[in-house]
C-alpha cells in the first residue's frame, strides 16, 4: 500500500457556529470524550500490524474542534507518530478558545508540528455574528501561545461574513499577516441550507453574502499576502517559504489518504482498498474501480453496538485521471508533463487537448516554464482561472464522461 496521508475526525465543539454544517456537535462531556479517544485508539492499533501507515508523511486531525478533547489530544498525536514513523507533517485543528499555551505546549511534545487556528476574523461583532466563541484578542493570544509551543501556525479567514466591510477586512488581513505565523487559508462564507445562518438570511436578519464582494475581498487577501511575503500555491492558501501544508498538497495531488472516525473521508487505489477491506470492515468493490472514495457515514464513537458502515463511490481509470487533472489546477503550480501523459493515456488525446484548448482560449489556463523538470511547461491556472475556479475544474472534470 502507498497510503501517503492520514485524516482523523473529531465530531465535537463547545458549541457550533450557525453557519457549520460539518458533521460535527456541541458537547461538553468527558465521559464521551474518554470513550470517543479510546476508539480511536482502538482503530489506530488495529491498523498497526498491516504497515498501512509506513509511507504516510502526514496526518490532519480535524472536526469538528479536535482541542476540546484538551490532553487526550495528545494521546491521540502519539499513537499517530508511534504507527506512522515517517510522518513529516502533523497538524491538529483548534479554535482560539480552546488552545490554551499548555494545552499548545503539549501537543508540539506529543510530536505534533502545526496548528489550523479556526480565527475567521479579528473583528468581534462579526465573529459574534458568526456565532463564534473567541474574540480578537483571544484569537491573537492563540496565535502567540501556539507560536510560543514551537508549532507552525496557520489562521483560516473568512469573507463576506455578516457585518464585514471593506475596511474591516483589511484590517482582519493586516493583523493575519502581521502576527507571525506562516500560512493562510481564506475562504468565502456559504450558506449552506438548514443551517441557522440559513434561517437568519431567510427572516432579513442579515443580507445574502454578495459574490462579487466576496471575489474583491479574495483578491485582496491575496494582495495582502504577497506584501507579507507570503505566496499563493493553493487556490484558497498563502503560506511562507517552507510553510506550505503538505496535507493540502496531497489532496491535490492525488496522494492516497486515509479517514478514520464518522464522516471522515477516505481516497484509495483499489489495491490499498482491498488490502483494508478485512481490517476496516469495507464492502467488496466491483471489477471497474481503479480508485475508491469512501466516508464513513456511521460509527461506533456513540454506541458500542453500532457497526461502521460507509458510503463508496468507485471511479475507473478515466474517471481518475480526470479528477486528478481537475484537482491539481487548484494548484499554483498546476499540473507537469507526468500526469498530462496519463491522462492522454486514459482519456484520449484529442479530448484532453480539445479542453486544454478551451481553457487557453477562455484565459483559464496557461502554459509555464517556470518551475519545470527538463524545460517541459505545465499547464497552470491563470489570474482568470484562480477567480473562475468552478468553470476550469468543470471543465477537466467533464473528461471523466466518454462523450467528451
Amino acid at each position: 500500500m502507498a497510503i501517503g496521508a492520514l485524516y482523523i475526525h473529531v465530531p465535537f465543539c463547545h458549541a457550533k457556529c450557525v453557519y457549520c454544517d460539518f458533521d460535527s456537535r456541541a458537547c461538553a462531556d468527558g465521559r464521551e470524550f474518554d470513550r470517543y479517544v479510546e476508539r480511536v485508539l482502538d482503530r489506530l492499533a488495529s491498523l498497526r500490524s498491516s504497515g498501512v501507515l509506513a509511507s504516510c508523511s502526514t496526518a490532519y486531525i480535524g472536526g469538528g474542534t479536535p482541542t476540546v478533547l484538551g490532553r487526550r489530544l495528545c494521546e491521540i498525536v502519539k499513537q499517530v507518530r508511534d504507527i506512522a514513523p515517517g510522518l513529516i507533517e502533523l497538524t491538529c485543528e483548534a479554535n482560539p478558545e480552546s488552545l490554551s499555551y499548555d494545552l499548545a505546549a503539549g501537543l508540539a511534545a506529543a510530536g505534533t508540528t502545526r496548528i489550523s487556528l479556526g480565527v475567521q476574523s479579528f473583528q468581534d461583532d462579526e465573529l459574534r455574528a458568526l456565532g463564534r466563541l473567541h474574540d480578537a484578542r483571544r484569537a491573537r493570544e492563540a496565535i502567540g501561545e501556539a507560536l510560543r509551543a514551537g508549532l507552525d501556525v496557520s489562521a483560516d479567514l473568512m469573507c463576506g461574513i455578516p457585518l464585514q466591510t471593506d475596511a474591516s477586512w483589511d484590517d482582519t488581513l493586516s493583523q493575519a499577516y502581521d502576527s507571525g505565523i506562516g500560512h493562510v487559508s481564506v475562504y468565502p462564507l456559504t450558506i449552506e441550507e438548514g443551517t441557522p445562518l440559513s434561517v437568519l438570511l431567510e427572516r432579513g436578519v442579515w443580507d445574502e453574502p454578495d459574490e462579487d464582494a466576496q471575489a474583491e475581498r479574495m483578491e485582496r487577501a491575496r494582495v495582502y499576502a504577497e506584501r507579507a511575503g507570503m505566496h499563493p500555491y493553493e487556490v484558497a492558501s498563502y503560506a511562507r517559504p517552507g510553510k506550505e501544508c503538505r496535507h493540502n498538497i496531497a489532496y491535490w495531488t492525488g496522494v492516497e489518504y486515509l479517514g478514520l472516525g464518522r464522516s471522515a473521508a477516505s481516497m484509495l487505489a483499489r489495491s490499498s482498498y482491498e488490502g483494508l477491506r478485512e481490517v476496516l470492515g469495507l464492502p467488496a468493490c466491483s471489477s471497474r474501480a481503479s480508485r475508491l472514495r469512501v466516508v464513513q457515514v456511521a460509527d461506533d464513537t456513540a454506541d458500542s453496538m453500532q457497526p461502521r458502515a460507509y458510503d463508496v463511490e468507485e471511479l475507473d481509470a478515466r474517471e481518475s485521471a480526470a479528477e486528478d487533472l481537475m484537482l491539481g489546477m487548484r494548484m499554483t503550480r498546476g499540473v507537469g508533463a507526468d500526469l498530462l501523459a496519463v491522462c492522454r493515456e486514459r482519456i484520449g488525446a484529442a479530448p484532453l487537448e480539445r479542453a486544454i484548448d478551451e481553457a487557453l482560449g477562455r484565459g483559464l489556463a496557461r502554459w509555464s516554464e517556470d518551475a519545470t523538470r527538463d524545460g517541459v511547461p505545465r499547464l497552470v491556472p491563470t489570474h482568470d482561472g484562480w477567480l473562475l475556479g468552478n468553470e476550469l475544474y468543470g471543465l477537466f472534470w467533464e473528461l471523466a464522461h466518454d462523450d467528451a
